[in-house]
């Protein structure tokens, strides 16, 4: 990385409060990000895809990084800041920055905030957009004590425990959970963050996202690994004429995972067009294959972490052997899955078949999707309808099932492959309705 081509840390001050800010790029529009839980505007940029993300908003925006009061790098303060501060803070950071009108990019916690600011300055807020946002924060911990939550949570503050939700894909690499375990230390105290939280599970905004009559897009991954995708299609259906999108993968932070998709639905969103979409993507015919781990959550509750790291450590072993057997590429383990492209389709449907069957042997049941079309290659990351096709197909299999859409059984008819059909589906943001059948050898 080179620090020298990084934004400079700045203040404003929100009373007698120093909030620190950043900014990057020049363009016509103004676009604030309103931060999660975690919070540092310089040590996030050691994070793999942050700096990345917020160059390509800055390709068509002057894009604005802040830390809340009490953490990162704004004041400290005694207890937790309220929403209404925490606006101050914002209109401080905009007076500063001079932007009299921004898009608000909300993010995990942020969101209600965003939401709140919006109803509340309608004439300083053009557009809001939401990652990974929930209306409460007891829907997190439905039937929970705040007071039991909190404590258990703090005991692993500043180990990077907390990866496993924000970046669940990279949470079995030791050097990323150390450099969050650091993210975490940097961010607050665990003094200050039991504070945070404490106040967050009293905060409730539903009623007043009715109000909001802000353009607002709501955008969600559909394995969400910390905050449930139910809790951000409700939050969609709160605000009026919000759109809102849903993604494949599991990672809750916005910069991880696949995002060429994400911020060209940004740029859409707020521009009306999607200049900074690269024209010279590779585009190739592929099969792709998403899997899952049934019921991962309760399961890995069961076991204990290393326990479940373990039979975690023999799913991917797994994966990886029973994915190179076919002539298949590997693109990324997605946290209790992967996610994979083949060029024939006869040789993903056996090798689905194959991983399913082995999973099962060491007691991961699995559910797996696949679909065949156009994908684009981004490096390393695949992106496209068809990728998101295949995760709809993925979401709508049962335990040990493996689905396929019509385009692959078509695909491989007189291949000894046998399909049962599975009804049709209708699957959000894609267009018709889908065909599906389960595989079997």
């Amino acid at each position: 990385m080179n620090y020298s081509e990084l934004p400079l840390t700045r203040y404003a001050m929100s009373g007698d409060v120093s909030v620190a800010y950043q900014t990057m790029g020049d363009g016509p529009i103004d676009i604030i990000a309103i931060p999660g839980a975690v919070s540092h505007v310089e040590f996030l940029h050691e994070m793999p895809g942050y700096t990345a993300f917020l160059q390509r908003l800055s390709k068509f925006a002057r894009v604005i990084t802040f830390d809340k009061r009490g953490q990162g790098l704004s004041d400290r303060i005694s207890g937790a800041p309220t929403l209404e501060e925490r606006m101050d803070d914002v209109r401080a950071v905009l007076d500063a920055v001079g932007a009299q009108r921004a898009a608000l990019l909300g993010f995990s916690e942020g969101c209600a905030m965003s939401a709140m600011f919006a109803a509340s300055y309608p004439e300083r807020v053009s557009h809001l957009a939401l990652f990974g946002g929930f209306v409460r924060y007891p829907e997190l911990f439905p039937d929970a004590d705040p007071q039991v939550i909190v404590q258990e949570q703090m005991k692993n503050w500043g180990t990077g425990a907390l990866m496993k939700g924000v970046i669940a894909s990279r949470a079995a690499d030791p050097d990323a959970v150390a450099k969050f375990a650091k993210f975490e230390r940097l961010s607050a105290s665990p003094g200050a963050m039991k504070a945070l939280q404490l106040l967050n599970f009293q905060i409730d905004v539903g009623h007043i996202l009715p109000a909001v009559r802000t353009p607002t897009l709501v955008l969600h991954r559909a394995a969400d690994a910390l905050v449930p995708v139910q809790l951000g299609r409700d939050f969609a259906a709160q605000i009026p004429g919000a759109k809102y999108i849903e993604y494949p993968g599991g990672d809750h932070a916005f910069w991880s995972g696949d995002v060429e998709a994400l911020l060209g639905d940004i740029e859409e969103f707020i521009t009306g067009h999607r200049e900074t979409e690269s024209a010279d993507l590779e585009r190739i015919l592929a099969t792709v294959l998403f899997t899952d781990i049934v019921d991962s959550t309760r399961r890995a509750a069961e076991m204990g972490d290393q326990s479940w790291r373990r039979l975690l450590d023999s799913h991917d072993q797994l994966a990886r052997q029973t994915v190179e057997r076919h002539r298949g590429n590997l693109i990324k383990n997605t946290g209790d899955g992967i996610l994979a492209t083949f060029d024939g389709p006869g040789r993903a449907v056996r090798c689905a078949l194959a991983f399913s069957a082995a999973a099962k042997q060491i007691g991961l049941p699995l559910r797996s999707g696949l679909h065949t079309g156009e994908i684009e290659v981004r490096g390393r990351d695949i992106g496209g309808i068809a990728v998101h096709a295949a995760a709809r197909v993925m979401a709508s299999s049962g335990p040990e099932e493996v689905l396929v859409s019509r385009v692959v059984s078509d695909l491989v008819a007189g291949a000894g492959l046998k399909f049962d059909e599975r009804g049709a589906y209708e699957f959000k943001g894609l267009p018709g309705r889908w065909d599906l059948f389960a595989a079997s050898a």
